[in-house]
């Protein structure tokens, strides 16, 4: 029987994953976290996450934010990294139902599903964040310019600093050189990753301390969803707990063996978790 995961500690790593001094160490929290496996997930809906966004970009936080889906979750049990990129974070957002209903299920009634997709669309159209100024690092080549066009034209009033697309694996010495200087030129005040999990978490914990910029957010298909590349289901879908299945019908290929890998897993070790919880 697999034993249920503890709160992670920053004892838990060896030395070479150890916190960066130079991320801001001060979480913001709701009033507790959800414990998930052992990934601390802020118990937020979506006003809430909104607000303590506000608070961080006026009180000159510098931070990442994660969201924290059953994938990532799954990751963290695989990956010492992981783990670390989840603690170190400045919020850990609940990106799925799952992640809510164990919430629930741990007395955080008012926690709601908050998906990186839609934080990303309310950060862009409030009028509270008209003077920030947005990143778009992610996507196919081609994808951020036109997430770019797209969003200036439904929100005219949003602030674009820049886009860059990535190769499809972790960047060399000479390419993230070139994205810290285009970075200190635009000065953006958040900057939106959408390179999916676990490369997105990984990518800010190391990126942050030596980009000119505040805020961070992992926002995974955001950008694909943005552009009309991959569809959005109902809202019933999503408070079903089904979005999972509509993703499958659109990307099987990509999408089947993380699912089979993922989800019975998840299920049995929330199981174990919330067994040994009441013994």
């Amino acid at each position: 029987m697999t034993s249920p995961a503890a709160p992670l500690a920053r004892s838990d790593v060896d030395g070479e994953l150890a916190y960066s001094p130079s991320i801001s160490s001060q979480r913001i929290k709701a009033p507790g976290c959800a414990n998930v496996l052992g990934v601390q997930i802020d118990a937020l809906d979506m006003s809430r996450t909104l607000a303590r966004i506000q608070d961080a970009l006026q009180r000159g936080i510098k931070g990442y934010v994660c969201m924290a889906g059953v994938h990532g979750v799954m990751e963290a049990q695989r990956s010492a990294a992981v783990r670390c990129a989840f603690r170190d974070s400045l919020m850990n957002l609940p990106d799925g139902m799952p992640t809510v209903w164990v919430g629930h299920s741990q007395g955080f009634a008012g926690m709601s599903r908050v998906a990186g997709p839609d934080v990303m669309l309310q950060v862009l159209r409030s009028k509270r964040f008209e003077n920030c100024r947005h990143f778009f690092y992610g996507g196919k080549p081609g994808t951020a310019q036109e997430l770019a066009f797209k969003m200036k034209r439904r929100f005219p009033w949003i602030r674009i600093a820049g886009t860059y697309t990535p190769p499809f694996r972790d960047l060399n010495e000479e390419e993230g050189s070139e994205l810290i200087e285009i970075v200190r030129q635009s000065k953006p005040s958040i900057i939106w990753v959408g390179i999916s999990t676990p490369r997105q978490e990984l990518f800010m914990r190391k990126y942050l301390p030596i980009l000119d910029t505040q805020l961070m957010f992992g926002v995974g298909a955001a950008f694909d969803f943005h552009t009309g590349t991959i569809k959005d289901c109902n809202e019933w879908m999503k408070r079903a707990g089904l979005q999972w299945l509509h993703r499958l019908f659109q990307d099987p290929g990509r999408l089947f063996w993380r699912y089979v890998r993922n989800n019975p897993a998840f299920l049995w070790r929330i199981a174990m978790q919330m067994l040994a919880g009441k013994l």
